[in-house]
Formats: structure tokens, sequence, C-alpha cells
């Protein structure tokens, strides 16, 4: 009786719960940075979590068939410094999450290969999470989930954020697409991790997704229904091997022991090696 008691009692409370939580979530800044050819002619587009600005030629993205990345770069402020280790965590984060992205449509080309679409973002804000809010997050989410059936939310305290901008070139150098985004982690789909990036980095999947989603669809990426990810995204974050050897500069995903990390907590750097730097 006191399971079925403790069962009624969270689904209960699971509405207003989820209710607060995210009125608790204060916005991202959208960050415009200075890497983009140009930022004429972007629109508003907002997801249900997301901050966005986008430009798309839909039917020039559509003929493209090629890609090669220019790896992620920083423009900060020095109010958003972040260490040189926990720069490359994050930069290379989007840079693999971008690749395997853009491989449902695309051929994916290595440094100096020609392209129909040339890719580059650039990481232009970082909030960083609070790192004892985090801990406290863990301890109480890992305690109250024996307790309780349902998702508990992490406290709304020391949320971290990131804003990124990223666009695509043509052969002709004209600008194809093009994106300013931001988002600040939320308490229910954001899991908290004791590192200063630790939402910045998991947010950087959701920013490649949405970018890429972009590209390979040839349509605003937030409207409509998300789409089922193909076998080779999922091989893929299992830390699988990528489809094209260009995206092998990036490193694997850290798959499942990274999954566990998460659930636990741990700083993303405890399982993602990042790049690979061995010769292709």
């Amino acid at each position: 009786m006191a399971g079925l008691e403790r069962v009624g009692f969270a689904v209960r409370l699971a509405p207003a719960v989820l209710g607060l939580a995210l009125q608790a979530c204060a916005g991202m800044p959208l960050q415009k940075g200075n890497s983009l050819l140009s930022y004429e002619g972007m629109e508003t587009s907002n997801g249900t979590l997301t901050k966005a600005k986008l430009r798309l030629e839909s039917a020039l993205i559509l003929d493209a068939r090629t890609v090669r990345l220019i790896p992620t770069s920083m423009s900060l402020s020095d109010g958003n410094a972040v260490t040189i280790e926990d720069g490359a965590l994050i930069t290379n984060a989007i840079d693999r999450a971008l690749c395997v992205g853009l491989s449902d449509r695309f051929e994916i080309v290595g440094p100096g290969r020609p392209a129909d679409l040339v890719v580059h973002a650039s990481i232009t804000g970082v909030a960083a999470t609070g790192r004892t809010a985090a801990a406290a997050s863990t301890v109480a989410t890992l305690g109250a989930a024996v307790a309780l059936p349902v998702p508990v939310p992490r406290l709304p305290i020391g949320l971290g954020g990131l804003s990124v901008e990223a666009e695509a070139i043509g052969r002709g150098g004209r600008q194809m697409a093009a994106m300013l985004w931001s988002r600040r982690a939320d308490v229910i789909t954001t899991r908290a991790r004791v590192s200063t990036v630790g939402d910045a980095y998991s947010l950087s999947s959701a920013f490649a997704g949405d970018f890429s989603r972009m590209l390979v669809t040839g349509r605003d990426p937030f409207k409509g229904l998300p789409s089922i990810p193909s076998m080779q995204r999922i091989t893929a974050s299992l830390g699988g091997t990528p489809k094209y050897e260009a995206c092998k500069t990036f490193g694997r995903a850290p798959g499942i022991p990274g999954a566990v990390a998460r659930q636990l907590g741990l700083p993303p750097s405890w399982t993602d090696g990042g790049g690979d730097s061995s010769p292709q």
C-alpha cells in the first residue's frame, strides 16, 4: 500500500513540479559574434526552449551533396571566459555532432577537399554551470529517484547555457544558410553535471542537431515534428565508427560510459576523449 501511495502522490505532484521547473529556467541571451559572412535577412524562429534567428536558401541547400567542416571556433567576451581544455572539449563536441548529423544526407569530405558547402560554427557565449548546485542536484535527484517512480527535476539554480552562430557557404563564396542559436539548461531535460561547462557541453549536441537538421531537410528545424534518428546516428551516439572518414577527426562519442557518467553527474571530460589526433 505504501508503494501505491507513493505512486499516487508522484502522479499528483508531477504536473505542478513540471510547471514550476519550466518557469524557473531563464533564457540564454542570443549573442551575435563576428564570424559570419553576413547577418542580414535573418528571421526569428524560436523553439520551445531555444532562441534562434536563421536565414536559409532552401533550393540551393537541397542541391548540395558534399560538405566540408571547418573546426568550430570560440569568440567569447571576458565574462564568458573558459579554460583552453574546456573550450576544446565543447568545440570538438559540436564538430563531432555536426559531422554525424550532416552525414544523414551529405558526403563529408576532409580538409582541403572541394565541397558544395563549407560549414563553420563559432561559440559566442558560455554561461557557467554552478558546480555546487550541480552536485546538490545530482545527490537530490539520485536520492529522490529511489522513492518516486517519476523523473525528478534538478534544482533550478546554477543553470548554464550556450550561444552559437554558424553558417554554410557555397562554392561561389555565397552564404546559403546562417543561424544564431542560444539555449539555457532546463531542470527537466538537462542533467546536472559537476563541471563549469557541464551544461554547455550537453547543449552542444542540441545546437548541432538543430543546425544539421536545417541543412539536411532544407527547412526551419523548429517547425514540424522531430524526425526519427537514422541508424548511422544511433550507431555513432553509442560510440561506433562514424559514417565518413573525415568525421573520425573528432573522435567517437562517449557512448554507454558517457551516458552512465551523465546520469551520475560526472564531468564530461571524464569520458569524452576529444578529437582523434592519430593520422588519417
